[in-house]
């Protein structure tokens, strides 16, 4: 920062009047202290060398002539979780510089105290998302009060488990009731933790319902199999029955948490609390008969692996179709795919039961987006800052961009930090057109919703892809209505929170 000129020339004055060396050092080096307050100070005024435009030059932070030095420009900003970034771009003549990572994303906020990543952290797993406002006022009492009951619950499972094990003689000595207890309780603790970490899935367990209970019906097969594997290696009971118990909490929390809205699907009227009660009495009854049919098979000593690797097909073929029977209303994102695709390809949106079937209801845990992403990151979405430019003006009097990367095969769609529940899904219905327009211009090839398997099959140029764009914003244009209208018309219920869309947004400016 400059000093003002009033200071130099004064402090220049000084400097020649001054006979005595020692004085002058003195004076330089507070001239120098006093510089070096001025420039830590914080100051309103931009630097000369960053250009401001005039608001209405900026539309939703896509700001097009702000630099902030020679080479650098500010692209737009964004925010997600309450934290801001904006991003900018290298520029090289009159073309932003091509590449993955011409893309810059600076924080405009300070690193956060450890206390308060902290804080953070915890409230990410013991709390829901946008809580208090999230839940009612009774939620923080009654969580409360359930803490404290596990609390001399877990105390009194200690002692508890000590004495079963001692009351069947596991062992005549003193110590190794105590011991064996204490791997029992390892084991059980083990679980917790494992169930304690996945509960912050959160709403996954509300807009990927089939998907989750399907993996958690896998994952309880998976911990019986390794706990029968101790069978073999007694020596390793502890980590084996420690990863069983984590496979098997997790399990128990995806079927807990997804009871109530499959319930909720068969209920009609004010009867949820029936239909619950009712379907735990179903299981728990067929629970004895697979109990009793168990200790009847087990006295002719058949093949334990046998046995368990046929009692296990039965298992997962009957949870398989368990959740392929349910028929729920909500368009997830699976379904709301099935419906726009179906609506693309034939003009109409297929009844409730045909969608909840036509669903895929498996998913790869290694597979987690594509081929559409809702609210993306700015710096996922655009490999450089030519192909933001290219697509931007499409979407000016829209809430959202939509755009194709080549370099990631996905189609992202990202949000404005103005976005309604409407823009959303009209963003979501876009990036499904346009990969309908991409995949029938044979630019890109999708095997699978799940997989990660893109072939594409040539990349298209930037001139093909703003071409593209705009082909399908002229569709969605004529589209969106009738699309909203006819799913309407088969029952379906369009909710933007259960098309999960990501919380990044980009914003207007800095607040």
């Amino acid at each position: 920062m400059k000093l003002d000129r009033r200071t130099s020339t004064a402090t220049s004055q000084t400097l020649t009047a001054t006979t005595s060396s020692a004085d002058a050092r003195l004076l330089v080096r507070e001239t120098l202290r006093i510089s070096a307050n001025l420039a830590s100070s914080p100051s309103s005024v931009l630097p000369p060398s960053e250009t401001v435009r005039s608001p209405d030059a900026a539309s939703f932070g896509l700001i097009e002539e702000q630099f902030v030095d020679a080479s650098l420009r500010l692209i737009c900003y964004e925010e997600i979780d309450g934290r801001r970034f904006k991003y900018l771009a290298q520029k090289e003549g009159s073309k932003f510089r091509k590449g993955s990572n011409s893309i810059r994303a600076v924080s405009l906020q300070s690193r956060r105290a450890p206390v308060d990543e902290l804080v953070s952290f915890i409230r990410s797993y013991v709390v829901p998302d946008g809580f208090p406002d999230s839940v009612s006022p009774s939620y923080v009492p009654y969580m409360t009060w359930r803490a404290l009951k596990h609390f001399f619950g877990g105390a009194m499972g200690v002692f508890t488990t000590q004495a079963l094990l001692h009351s069947v003689g596991v062992s005549k000595s003193q110590a190794m009731p105590g011991a064996v207890a204490i791997n029992w309780i390892i084991k059980d603790g083990s679980g917790r933790i494992g169930k304690m970490l996945f509960s912050r899935q959160g709403k996954k367990f509300d807009y990927d319902l089939k998907q989750l209970r399907l993996s958690g019906d896998l994952l309880m097969e998976l911990g019986a199999a390794v706990e029968l594997a101790t069978t073999a290696v007694p020596h390793l009971f502890l980590p084996l029955a420690c990863a069983a118990n984590v496979a098997k909490n997790v399990a128990a929390v995806t079927s807990t948490s997804t009871r109530t809205p499959i319930y909720k699907a068969f209920a009609k009227g004010e009867n949820i609390g029936d239909v619950t009660a009712k379907g735990e009495c179903v299981g728990n009854v067929a629970d004895l008969l697979g109990t009793g049919f168990s200790i009847i098979m087990a006295k002719r000593n058949p093949s334990l692996f046998t046995t368990f690797a046929l009692l296990s097909c039965g298992y997962l073929f009957s949870s398989y179709r368990e959740v392929k029977s349910v028929v729920l209303h909500t368009l997830n994102r699976a379904r709301f795919t099935v419906a726009v695709e179906s609506f693309l390809k034939t003009g109409s949106v297929p009844t409730l039961q045909e969608g909840n079937m036509m669903e895929t209801v498996f998913n790869l845990p290694w597979c987690k987006d594509g081929p559409v992403v809702l609210g993306s990151r700015f710096k996922d979405a655009f490999q450089d800052a030519n192909s933001f430019y290219d697509v931007e003006p499409v979407f000016e009097k829209e809430r959202y961009v939509v755009a194709y990367n080549p370099l990631k095969g996905n189609i992202y769609a990202v949000l404005k930090d103005k976005a309604k529940s409407d823009d959303i899904l009209k963003a979501a219905f876009h990036a499904h057109v346009l990969l309908y327009v991409l995949r029938s211009s044979k630019h890109i090839q999708v095997t699978n919703e799940y997989t990660r398997g893109d072939r594409v099959t040539p990349l298209p140029t930037s001139a093909d892809l703003q071409a593209h764009v705009a082909e399908s914003y002229n569709m969605v244009s004529a589209l969106y209505e009738p699309f909203k209208n006819k799913t309407k018309e088969q029952g379906w219920v369009m909710s933007d929170s259960l098309l999960n869309p990501g919380r990044a947004r980009i914003c207007e400016q800095v607040r």
